[in-house]
């Protein structure tokens, strides 16, 4: 359960990041009041899952799906750049997502 809602935790971190951007400084008020609520869920879902899994496995999970997912979400929505190299290095940081999750209680 604890890695259901880490996977959530970092999805909802994706939608408030989006949100935030689209925001504009927090100018719009409902991409604003997106992002302070799925910032709430995130991190309480975060939370939630760090009673069972390791503080630096959470974490780095966490951030990675929002780092991830921002980056897609950018290139899909935004019109972002996806050039090689970004796209490598989005590619070494879900290899040690793979990693950590591997190396973690099971």
């Amino acid at each position: 359960m604890a890695w259901a809602m880490l996977l959530v935790a970092g999805l909802l971190e994706v939608v408030w990041a989006y949100c935030m951007k689209q925001s504009e400084g927090f100018t719009r008020v409902v991409p604003t009041a997106i992002t302070l609520v799925t910032m709430i869920g995130s991190f309480a879902l975060l939370s939630l899952s760090m009673r069972t899994l390791p503080l630096g496995t959470a974490y780095v999970i966490w951030t990675g799906i929002g780092a991830v997912g921002a980056f897609l979400a950018g290139i899909a929505f935004l019109g972002e750049h996806a050039s090689t190299t970004r796209i490598l290095a989005a590619l070494l940081i879900v290899s040690g997502l793979v990693l950590m999750k591997v190396s973690g209680p099971h």
